[in-house]
């Protein structure tokens, strides 16, 4: 499947693009509020230049080109140029602080780097001592850096204008660089989020990539007309499929947001026709919206929840075009004009025709609320290793306890513990210099192990219950699954973050991060002073608040008997939200469960014997890098409902 008509490699994809639609638009980037459109032929044009300019610095084929920085085309179109020459790109994590670059650069043996700005450079530039094979640093925007003298430093449009050069003097170098690249040369290297220890590089080949996104595009039946909010982290799998991958296969239109801060404004005037987001995405537009309505009149709240109510009752059903009762649906369309098309309005989904949430489980509650919305959403079950793509949930078969169907030309099987294992054209070459890693994930046959938990249902979905690492009994051997209770506390907006205990215990206890923004809205409607996130997460109004969302969660829970052992029994609120800059959290926010069970094992082992505040000194690192100890007394509130055990965490 990677190979359509000899364009087996994203460079020929190009050529192809800017021959067949060249005027059309291939990428957007929104700068001082204004959105700069750039056609498929332009966007080769610069990544002719730019290509000929890194071979013109030295880059040889196999080389890794380090790439930093926000989502900009010259970025994208980075990736590209360093594939046309046969370089393999390596985007990382422009949040990553220099010591974790510095482990990503070394491993890598990168000699090169493309970064966005001053920021990134000085990080690199910090580490270079440490990471001595990293000899030239090109970055795109030149603004602080008038006075940087380094040899190492050149400025993107001077590389671009060395390129050009070279074109003009040989013309035909480019085609031919192109037509060198084969579908089974390395296409890139994605380095995981490293959750349970070192990140580790995933390397993909252009058959690979290009198969899967082929893949995804012809079963959701994708078109060139789509547009996309390229918004994701570019050293994140999903950003590289759906914002990089699948525009080259079917042509679409990808555009950049001015910055993070501006997204949700720039989701809004945009308004993608195809969206991807993890669920944190999807929690934080929630937040926002339940937010902005606590401020509204009370016949406006009334009315909101009058309508989502209605929306919960049947507006799943209308997406799936299941039977509904005339008086139903004609509520639902007065919804649709008060409160659905306004709303879908303001999140900038209001074209939005398919929208996909992977990355790790969403909560059930959260999932509905936007399908009742008339929002076509999907869960997608993928991975780094399968180049995206393992499972989608096909139209008309949208569950909420499930992530679909295996897509066509993926295999699907349980090992015989109910570990998720999968064969595709997209399973990844190898994890770059680890071949012990690669061993014990993908066996000789091709089947690769996803440490996911999980089983199929009757009618061929795929159910995960959680990393299969993580799954664990209680002492009266009911099942824990962690992640399942902690997605469903992350539904409230108040609740930013939750981690759960249970493995080996006599019951479920947990830890909760309020989000500050959410909470403090709530703290000045309500007149209650507080200084900082510390003195907001210890009030007790706001204990009260996160009680009620808890005791909401286990009556739930109560409804299903598999499931009813899974109730909280006892928590208590964090002095500090979990950071991804404390090694708490990975830069997806997926938790680092060994981490939090070093750090906090006081506060674990108070809620298991039987204490009433739990006492606890942490490490923290500031914005400006100091680093300092943060001290807390934290209260412990038991739910009931079991007797705690005197036992040791």
């Amino acid at each position: 499947m990677g190979d359509a008509n000899g364009l087996d490699t994203f460079p020929k994809l190009m050529r192809h693009n800017a021959k067949v639609r060249g005027a059309r638009p291939a990428m957007r980037e929104k700068d001082l509020g204004i959105w700069q459109t750039w056609t498929w032929s332009q966007a080769q044009d610069e990544v002719k230049a730019f290509a000929m300019g890194l071979a013109a610095l030295g880059v040889k084929r196999g080389d890794k080109v380090l790439i930093v920085g926000d989502n900009r085309p010259r970025l994208y179109w980075t990736v590209t140029a360093a594939q046309v020459i046969g370089a393999v790109p390596v985007p990382l994590y422009q949040d990553s602080v220099a010591r974790e670059m510095a482990y990503v650069v070394e491993h890598a043996s990168a000699a090169i780097a493309v970064v966005e700005d001053q920021e990134q450079v000085d990080k690199l530039l910090e580490i270079r001592e440490e990471v001595p094979a990293l000899q030239t640093i090109v970055y795109q925007d030149p603004r602080g850096l008038r006075n940087y003298t380094q040899d190492c430093l050149h400025d993107y449009a001077k590389v671009l204008e060395s390129g050009r050069r070279a074109l003009s003097e040989e013309p035909a170098g480019y085609d031919r660089e192109v037509d060198r690249g084969r579908g089974n040369n390395d296409s890139i290297v994605l380095y995981t989020s490293g959750t349970t220890g070192k990140p580790k590089g995933v390397v993909l080949t252009f058959d690979n990539v290009i198969s899967m996104a082929r893949a995804g595009s012809e079963f959701e039946k994708l078109t060139e007309g789509e547009e996309v909010l390229a918004y994701l982290p570019m050293a994140w799998i999903g950003d590289h499929v759906f914002s990089f991958s699948q525009s080259y296969v079917t042509g679409f239109c990808v555009s950049c947001p001015e910055n993070g801060s501006t997204v949700l404004h720039d989701l809004h005037e945009l308004g993608p026709t195809y969206f991807f987001a993890p669920p944190r995405i999807f929690e934080n537009l929630l937040t926002s919206v339940m937010i902005r309505m606590q401020d509204a009149s009370h016949f406006k709240q009334k009315w909101f929840h009058y309508f989502l109510d209605v929306a919960k009752q049947v507006g799943e059903k209308i997406l799936n075009g299941e039977k509904v009762s005339t008086a139903d649906r004609i509520k639902y369309r007065l919804g649709t004009f008060f409160v659905y098309g306004p709303l879908k309005n303001v999140l900038g989904l209001t074209r939005c025709r398919l929208a996909y949430t992977a990355g790790e489980a969403i909560g059930p509650e959260i999932f509905q609320f936007y399908r009742s919305l008339g929002v076509n959403m999907k869960q997608l079950y993928g991975s780094t290793e399968a180049s995206v793509f393992i499972t989608v949930q096909p139209n008309g078969e949208i569950r909420a306890d499930t992530v679909g169907r295996a897509i066509p030309g993926v295999e699907l099987k349980l090992a015989d513990n109910g570990e998720v294992m999968f064969r595709s054209p997209g399973v990844f070459k190898e994890y770059f210099k680890n071949p012990e890693a690669t061993a014990e994930t993908k066996t000789p046959d091709g089947w690769v192990r996803t440490g996911d938990a999980g089983m199929i249902t009757p009618e061929g979905h795929l159910r995960i219950i959680d990393r299969a690492k993580d799954v664990g009994k209680l002492n009266d051997g009911s099942l824990f699954a962690p992640k399942f209770v902690e997605n469903k506390l992350k539904f409230y907006p108040n609740i930013r973050e939750a981690v759960t205990f249970g493995n080996g215990k006599d019951y479920v206890a947990a830890f909760v991060c309020i989000d500050q923004e959410a909470m403090g809205s709530w703290a000045e409607r309500n007149n209650v002073a507080y200084a900082s996130y510390q003195e907001l997460a210890a009030h007790p109004r706001v204990r009260k608040i996160v009680e009620g969302h808890i005791r909401e969660v286990n009556a739930d829970l109560t409804k299903d008997p598999q499931l009813a052992a899974l109730q909280i029994r006892r928590f208590l609120i964090l002095h500090k939200d979990l950071d991804a800059d404390d090694g708490e959290l990975t830069r997806t926010r997926k938790v680092r469960r060994r981490t939090i069970a070093e750090r906090y094992e006081p506060l674990i082992a108070a809620l298991y014997n039987g204490s009433k505040i739990g006492h606890i000194e942490t490490k923290v690192t500031f914005e400006d890098g100091r680093e300092g100890v943060l001290a807390a007394d934290l209260a412990i509130a038991d739910l009931g409902g079991g007797t705690p055990a005197k036992q040791a965490a």
